[in-house]
């Protein structure tokens, strides 16, 4: 059956900013040793095989090697706490490509799927940026402005990356996370913001 969802996109890793990773489309390595990165959508309109999923808010938390095209992924989902079984099981088959889409182009470079899990989610965003809270793991993006205009700061072109082809740049002061066993901490990271659209 068909499903579609609409809502919007924040993301940090562990890169410098701004992430050579999704600037290359995953062709250039990451900064660090690795990649870790934690990946938030909030859906504001959605429906998977006639269930709504409107209001939920899906976590996706990833330790990938330095280059990320090579595949050797771990990652696992988390979903805010008053999503119901059902909505955890069709938004974890949306978010592990399972029901196609554009997380099923990136499916075949995650070799351990940690699985799904609830948690108490807190996404807010405004026009000077957004902030993102999963239990006591704290991420965050500032809206860059450009030097001339009030216009944000944007990458273009994206291919590889599901939120994409525009992402606007909101690197994190500081950031820290321990999800599902993937942990961080840093100044500076690289971060994004978009507005995200998938159907299949």
């Amino acid at each position: 059956m068909a499903w579609h969802l609409d809502g919007q996109y924040v993301e940090n890793c562990s890169c410098d900013v701004i992430c050579p990773c999704t600037w290359s489309n995953l062709a250039r390595p990451a900064t660090n040793d690795d990649c870790r990165a934690v990946l938030g959508f909030q859906v504001e309109r959605g429906e998977i095989e006639g269930v709504d999923v409107t209001g939920r808010t899906v976590v996706i938390a990833v330790l990938s090697p330095k280059m990320m095209v090579e595949g050797n992924w771990r990652a696992g989902l988390l979903v805010d706490d008053d999503a119901t079984d059902e909505q955890i099981g069709l938004l974890t088959r949306v978010f592990t490509g399972d029901l196609g889409g554009p997380m099923a182009g990136l499916a075949p470079l995650i070799t351990e799927f940690i699985g799904a899990e609830r948690a108490k989610i807190d996404l807010d965003r405004s026009e000077k940026g957004w902030s993102l809270k999963v239990g006591e793991s704290q991420l965050a993006g500032v809206r860059q402005i450009g030097p001339d205009s009030t216009d944000a700061v944007t990458l273009t072109g994206i291919t590889a990356h599901p939120a994409g082809p525009v992402l606007t740049v909101t690197p994190g002061d500081s950031v820290r996370w321990s999800l599902l066993g993937i942990d961080y901490a840093g100044e500076n990271r690289s971060g994004f913001t978009a507005p995200f659209s998938w159907a299949a």
